[in-house]
């Protein structure tokens, strides 16, 4: 790798910036391209450009041929995080869940009866408030965004700072009345419809879930649907009562 390529591709790991290391087996030239970024994929061959959005949505590096050439495609994603506000008992399978499918879990709640080691092993735990931990978290691309509380004075904070970064994945549970309020009191604080569209809300994709677990599947199947089938995410919906 060239001096140039490497020193680049370091910033851009500092920056968390989604990169594809393009080499071209036969001349060995290298380029790094951003998937996320429509403009560095210009001047490459559209099965080419194909090729690296789908390697980049999939974590996956690999070869790609076009037009008798071969290409190797190194993906260079920044790690995979799950934020959960909120130390309910959705969140203990949630963290279980999310950790097996690669997230680093971070659970967010002020209640330090709720976040303890007992009931989260092996988790990162931050018993300050929402909008200070976000704050200090600094969602990424490659981050997702839950709260879990119900509560307007713990959740709102988290999605107003949610909303205000480039998180992949936004959710929030509660019922559609509940999601209706939190819609109303953010539009309130400035936010716009479009902006308020990405928060799944209800979370979770609608299966007819019951129990904490059953939720946390849900919500990890429609975080999962927001990472690998960005193009076809939308509002899906847990069952909750509240």
């Amino acid at each position: 790798m060239k001096a140039a390529i490497l020193a680049q591709l370091q910033r851009d790991r500092a920056a968390k910036r989604p990169t594809v290391l393009v080499t071209d087996l036969d001349s060995n030239d290298e380029r790094l391209v951003y998937p996320r970024e429509p403009a560095t994929l210009a001047g490459l061959a559209p099965a080419v450009a194909d090729a690296i959005v789908t390697a980049a949505v999939a974590d996956k590096s690999g070869v790609v041929e076009d037009g008798g050439r071969r290409y190797f495609l190194n993906v260079y994603n920044p790690p995979l995080r799950m934020i959960v506000v909120g130390a309910v008992h959705i969140a203990q399978p949630l963290a279980r869940m999310a950790a097996l499918a690669g997230y680093e879990v971070v659970i967010v709640d002020p209640r330090r009866a709720f976040a303890t080691e007992e009931r989260f092993p092996g988790v990162t735990l931050i018993g300050d408030w929402p909008d200070d931990a976000l704050t200090a978290l600094a969602p990424d691309v490659r981050t997702a965004v839950v709260t879990l509380t119900h509560d307007p004075k713990i959740d709102d904070p988290a999605l107003t700072m949610a909303l205000e970064s480039p998180a992949f994945y936004i959710g929030a549970l509660g019922s559609r009345k509940t999601h209706a309020a939190r819609l109303k009191r953010l539009e309130m604080a400035g936010f716009e419809a479009p902006a308020m569209a990405r928060i799944n809300g209800p979370v979770g994709l609608a299966i007819g879930a019951r129990s904490p677990a059953e939720i946390a599947v849900s919500i990890l199947a429609q975080v999962t649907q927001a990472l690998r089938q960005p193009a076809g995410t939308g509002n899906g919906t847990a069952a909750d009562a509240a």
